[in-house]
């Protein structure tokens, strides 16, 4: 039963700092698909704005129950979780030379957003059944990395460089918040460097093609580097207060690919100018602290760990999207949250959202 008296602890400036970016990046969808839609086919602005609504169902429901009670759904979640990954690899639906999508009457799932949350549960539920005065050494950590490993090695495989990237890095935030000693630190990055070859080695073609674009994107600039030198046209062509909005070059003249997605950024540079972008910086770096904060005021272990996993998931989201479309970082197709267009994308974050939420709310109660 919903104690009511919990809704006097509801989160609203955390609720209003992402509903503002989501407002935000239907506005600058809208821009992004002008005058592009097919006769008779819905604007994705209008999609985003069907799957806001699923993503804000999904936190009143989240915040109904106790969090606590997601400990028992963990290890569950995740056995599903690697089987829906073992599906898409035999039974999933090819799109753009990459078998990621599992078909669900209309709609297509992507289990590698499922896998997000899987592993932020499983860790956090691992890690809180007692966290240690000293840091935990190699031996302490093959569990966890066991459990890691094996989805993100699946998320690579089909391929999708970009989600096992985005994994890994919530899942090693994770463990370093619990506490890794410096002698494992050492010894992971030497093990690292000598393995990186043999990583190399099994990047597809176009994988290593990202990497070498990064590193000279003008070498082919009608080729592999032409997403990225778009981009950075786009971003730097807005200057300080921006084009204006549906007076962008780049996106209106569509020489700016993906810019629904993983270039959505771009846009709104560009019409928005450094003023737009560094509101767009700010707002992203207050639902970061907060989220931060939310961890801190939890004293229960496994909320505890579960808001620092949802934070680090929404934190690398941005900030690699965000190196990615001004060309600090390699091209490996990971989406604004809450920005981009994507429904699975946006209900894997709301439901992120959901959790702060619930941990926020019940963080008086039993010592939360």
């Amino acid at each position: 039963m919903f104690d009511r008296r919990l809704l006097q602890n509801f989160d609203w400036l955390l609720l209003a700092l992402v509903l503002i970016i989501a407002a935000m990046g239907i506005v600058n969808l809208y821009s992004a698909g002008f005058n592009r839609t097919p006769p008779g086919a819905t604007p994705i602005y209008l999609k985003q704005i069907y799957w806001l609504g699923v993503g804000l169902i999904i936190v009143g429901l989240t915040v109904l129950y106790d969090y606590r009670h997601l400990q028992k759904l963990a290890y569950p979640l995740y056995i599903l979780t690697v089987v829906l990954l073992l599906g898409v690899m035999f039974g999933g639906k090819m799109v753009s030379g990459s078998r990621r999508w599992l078909p669900l009457g209309p709609f297509s799932f992507q289990p590698a957003e499922l896998a997000k949350i899987a592993i932020i549960l499983v860790l956090a539920r691992y890690f809180s059944r007692g966290l240690p005065s000293a840091p935990r050494g190699l031996k302490e950590l093959l569990m966890p990395l066991g459990l890691v490993l094996l989805p993100v090695l699946l998320i690579v495989k089909q391929p999708d460089l970009g989600s096992g990237i985005l994994v890994l890095l919530t899942a090693m935030s994770m463990i370093l918040f619990v506490g890794v000693n410096w002698r494992t630190l050492v010894v992971s990055t030497f093990s690292l460097v000598l393995l990186s070859p043999v990583i190399w080695h099994f990047l597809k073609d176009y994988q290593r093609q990202r990497v070498l674009t990064f590193l000279n994107p003008e070498k082919d600039p009608l080729g592999a580097g032409y997403h990225i030198i778009q981009s950075k046209i786009a971003v730097g062509s807005g200057q300080f207060w921006g084009k204006g909005f549906l007076h962008g070059t780049q996106s209106q003249l569509q020489f700016l690919p993906e810019q629904h997605t993983d270039f959505v950024f771009s846009v709104f540079a560009e019409e928005w100018g450094f003023i737009g972008s560094v509101v767009l910086l700010l707002l992203f770096t207050g639902v970061t602290l907060w989220g931060l904060q939310v961890a801190r005021d939890c004293k229960e272990n496994f909320g505890h760990l579960l808001a620092l996993g949802v934070v680090s998931l929404i934190f690398w989201q941005f900030f690699i999207n965000l190196g990615m479309v001004t060309g600090l970082l390699p091209v490996v197709g990971i989406p604004l949250p809450f920005f981009s267009y994507g429904g699975s994308s946006l209900i894997t974050t709301f439901l992120g959202v959901g959790f702060l939420l619930n941990i926020r709310m019940r963080r008086f109660l039993f010592g939360g």
